[in-house]
């Protein structure tokens, strides 16, 4: 950008999934989140958003196939940079509000630090892990979501002089599991290529078998069973982070979808 342009900042959030199911998942407060940026001088406007480029359901289960051992996952995520505001997308379920103003310099250092954190976080990752819900718990995984980017990026643009504000308060959802201490596992190789391993590596395969993708109603429902019985009765749970494999010893409330206020910088 021009280094006199002024860049109007916007606050974007949709219910997760909008495209095809509408106001659904808004209901259950799972929404996506993204930044748009529109230029004074030019007229043009842009959405910015970290993204899972092969879907949530794919960056959160792998695949379990038969012709390799080990799970495949495909949890890839990047900040995507685009043409355009889809204004009816954003603000219909959602939010659109401009939350700042920048300039053209500040917007260009933004959009260096962007490139930067794209090559420093590759994966996508659903899940924070606490020990507990309370305000102190110890945090065990951190997510690695589109929320977050949003955080990160409204952290640097403060650092950079920018002054966000916003007339609404700015809730985003949190997807949180609960935990005892986890237990390291290791990594692929260590895990799926080791004879001794082998119980580990079948119950690895098995508990991610049960969130296949494109199950029928009575495949699902049994599934729903297992998962119940692994993670609530067996208070068990294995989580990738990393490259590297975790057994998660699971505790009550077990699983939780929050959707909590957290401030502009």
């Amino acid at each position: 950008m021009r280094d006199s342009d002024v860049i109007s900042v916007y606050r974007l959030q949709t219910p997760v999934w909008e495209f095809k199911y509408g106001d659904v998942m808004g209901k259950f407060h799972i929404m996506h989140d993204a930044i748009g940026f529109g230029s004074s001088e030019t007229g043009a406007n842009f959405t910015m958003e970290w993204y899972e480029l092969f879907q949530l359901g794919n960056c959160t289960f792998p695949h379990v196939r038969p012709e390799v051992y080990p799970p495949f996952w495909c949890n890839q995520g990047a900040a995507c940079f685009y043409d355009g505001i889809d204004d009816l997308h954003w603000s219909q379920n959602g939010t659109l509000e401009k939350i700042a103003e920048i300039t053209g310099n500040q917007f260009n250092d933004m959009a260096q630090w962007v490139q930067d954190d794209n090559q420093t976080g590759i994966y996508y990752e659903t899940w924070t892990v606490r020990s507990d819900p309370s305000p102190n718990a110890t945090v065990w995984f951190e997510s690695y979501d589109c929320s977050q980017f949003v955080h990160r990026t409204y952290r640097k643009l403060t650092d950079l002089g920018a002054k966000l504000s916003s007339r609404s308060q700015t809730n985003y959802t949190k997807i949180y599991l609960y935990s005892g201490e986890p237990k390291y596992l290791g990594n692929d190789s260590a895990i799926f290529g080791q004879p001794a391993l082998k119980n580990l590596a079948v119950d690895i395969r098995t508990f991610y078998h049960t969130f296949r993708p494109h199950q029928s109603f009575t495949d699902f429902t049994i599934s729903l069973l297992e998962a119940y019985k692994k993670i609530v009765l067996d208070k068990s749970f294995y989580l990738y982070y990393n490259f590297e494999y975790w057994q998660l010893p699971m505790k009550f409330p077990y699983v939780k979808i929050t959707y909590e206020e957290v401030p502009l910088p």
